[in-house]
């Protein structure tokens, strides 16, 4: 038996989310079928972070155990010829049985992309997050210490939230302004199911300026869910890290990813631990 990790990149416009669905239009669907091309038998995925419907991965890390010896290239290319469009497997590498995808993750990174213009733009639709109205960015990096630590996400938490706690360990927090986009990065130990995108939330509340920068510390203390702003759209999430620490396999995941917002020198507000 075999145990391989490897990188997927997905557009989540066209499939349910990541986890397997009665419809089996999930990307892992898709990924398991493909793959059963390939092994010749039916193989099980486990990922690093489970997706909703609609969210992006440009890092998803999943491992697969196998009796069939096969090329590396066969778990790649010979995959993505079994692959609608909008799923491909970057890479691929064996890694030790005692490497899991999930519970070998110390932590994960994820961007959140935001277009402020009074009218959509057709080439965003589904890759970003639509805000017609003037956003206050300096409200909005304001707002953003009070989170960074570990804390009681559960103001952030969706009602459907199958984790044993609602306590995450945020440990970096970056905005970026890129013209008529704003960037979102966040890296935490984990993150909670809709945990992201109800921060993102929350601060476009603030941005519009519907609530003050120190109403966050408050709906964070209060871990009330009422009292934070509505889920934000699917449409701008990326997956785009995951850090195995000293145990990584030879993979492409972290930190060597393009879409690394604190490489921005300019309109960039960092908060992060240690620095």
């Amino acid at each position: 038996m075999t145990r391989y990790a490897l990188v997927i990149a997905y557009d989540g416009r066209p499939f349910s989310g990541w986890q397997t669905q009665p419809s089996g239009q999930a990307v892992q669907d898709h990924v398991e079928r493909a793959l059963a091309q390939v092994a010749g038998r039916p193989l099980a995925t486990i990922c690093a972070g489970r997706t909703d419907a609609g969210v992006h991965a440009d890092c998803q890390v999943v491992h697969v155990d196998c009796e069939v010896e096969r090329p590396l290239t066969a778990w790649v290319r010979g995959v993505n010829a079994f692959l609608p469009d909008a799923i491909a497997v970057q890479a691929s590498a064996i890694v030790p049985t005692s490497f899991h995808a999930r519970f070998s993750a110390v932590r994960r990174r994820y961007h959140y992309r935001l277009y402020r213009a009074p009218q959509r733009h057709p080439l965003l639709a589904g890759r970003a997050g639509w805000v017609y109205h003037p956003l206050d960015v300096d409200a909005m990096r304001a707002a953003l210490p009070c989170l960074v630590g570990r804390h009681d996400f559960s103001a952030f938490r969706s009602s459907q939230c199958q984790a044993a706690s609602p306590v995450r360990d945020l440990q970096a927090l970056h905005l970026v302004e890129r013209g008529q986009i704003i960037e979102i990065e966040l890296i935490a130990n984990a993150f909670l199911h809709h945990m992201v995108r109800n921060i993102v939330g929350a601060l476009v509340w603030i941005g519009i300026g519907r609530r003050t920068p120190d109403w966050l510390a408050q709906v964070l203390a209060s871990r009330d869910r009422r009292l934070a702003a509505p889920t934000f759209a699917a449409d701008g999430l990326y997956l785009t890290g995951v850090d195995y620490g000293a145990d990584a396999p030879d993979l492409p995941t972290w930190p060597s990813m393009a879409c690394d917002a604190r490489a921005d020198h300019e309109g960039t507000a960092r908060y992060s631990l240690g620095g």
